[in-house]
């Protein structure tokens, strides 16, 4: 063999390792991400203040347990046998967690909101107070908020709401109570095994208020628990000269409440 030949199958082995080391590396992710945390991107502001448009956060896929939803990547689900329950649960969701779901209504999209009603309550919103079971859940005021909207700040008012099982969390709201489009809906009956979630920004958010598009969530198409943001930044990832800038520290590795 020539030195020629022995210096093409040396690259072409280098080649073939460095493969074999990617692909390492995938499946690492895959497993990580199908079983432990997935990141998200949150595309959108139903969800602030809590989470802003361009949060990465991770979903926590384990407290819940596992169902067929859980090992999903993107719109792809892995096709793996039926799960009949969850498995593995350590607790089930509870009101106040955020929580990462697929959306069958809505192209099979994750969507994430904010869990307001259990399994068999009665929920109803009236001039824009969440009652729950009949009673109406303690809002305090916190003073304003402001959200950048086309070049121009839109100023909201921001609460604190208390449910019954003592969480308490921050909403905000655009307009006055009983002025906004979804602040008398209701009253829904959440059946055995789902689960009633609303946004935090109240008057800008799709959640379970709009039967047609979200309605109940079943317990099996939650993913997990969103519980970390590790990233966040206020441009798009284009915007290379303004990655630096737009980056919002503060927010990096909070706990998601």
């Amino acid at each position: 063999m020539s030195e020629t030949d022995r210096e093409q199958k040396s690259i072409v082995w280098e080649i073939l390792i460095g493969i074999k080391d990617l692909v390492k590396v995938f499946l690492i992710f895959v497993i990580i991400t199908s079983v432990l945390y997935q990141p998200f991107k949150i595309p959108s502001g139903s969800m602030i203040p809590t989470l802003l448009v361009g949060d990465f956060l991770l979903c926590d896929k384990f407290t819940y347990g596992y169902t067929n939803d859980s090992f999903r990547m993107w719109q792809f689900t892995f096709p793996l046998p039926k799960f009949k329950t969850r498995i593995m649960a350590s607790t089930t969701p509870q009101q106040g967690d955020v929580i990462v779901f697929r959306n069958p209504k809505d192209g099979d999209k994750n969507y994430i909101k904010r869990i307001i009603g259990m399994p068999g309550d009665k929920i109803q919103i009236i001039d824009g107070v969440v009652h729950i079971n009949d009673k109406p859940c303690k809002i305090k005021e916190e003073g304003s908020y402001s959200i950048m909207d086309r070049g121009n700040y839109d100023t909201y008012t921001k609460y604190i709401e208390e449910l019954p099982n003592g969480y308490k969390h921050v909403f905000i709201k655009k307009f006055p109570f009983g002025k906004g489009g979804l602040d008398n809906v209701g009253p829904f009956n959440v059946p055995a095994g789902h689960y009633f979630a609303m946004g935090d920004n109240r008057d800008n958010s799709q959640d379970s208020r709009v039967m047609e598009y979200v309605g109940f969530i079943p317990l099996e198409r939650i993913m997990g628990k969103a519980k970390w943001i590790f990233f966040s930044s206020s441009c798009a990832w284009y915007q290379v000269f303004k990655w630096f800038f737009s980056m919002r520290f503060e927010r990096f590795f909070t706990k998601i409440l």
